[in-house]
């Protein structure tokens, strides 16, 4: 978990995905939206993937992709980062994270 923790912290928005995930795409394209630059680890492509994949699982997230860090936290999935969206809350989350400015 330690790495996963390291790896969330290594720019104001990390997303661990995977390279046939479409609905991850979506949810890097609506950050990106925002004028936000997110580093995205594909985790089917990364060599400790799997391990990443496990801890991401001991970290909450169900399924394990589509994982979303602003700020250093781990915010959650897709429908998390949706449901923030819908309330006028990302861009808020993204701004407090320096990952845009207004």
């Amino acid at each position: 978990m330690d790495m996963v923790m390291k790896l969330g912290a290594a720019s104001p928005v990390v997303i661990f995905s995977k390279s046939s995930c479409c609905i991850s795409r979506s949810i890097e394209t609506l950050i990106r939206s925002f004028g936000a630059h997110p580093i995205v680890y594909e985790l089917d492509k990364y060599p400790s993937g799997k391990q990443l994949e496990k801890a991401l699982i001991k970290l909450g997230c169900q399924p394990s992709v589509r994982a979303v860090f602003i700020g250093n936290e781990f915010i959650g999935g897709s429908n998390k980062i949706m449901s923030l969206n819908v309330r006028s809350k990302l861009k808020q989350l993204l701004i407090r994270a320096n990952a845009i400015w207004v």
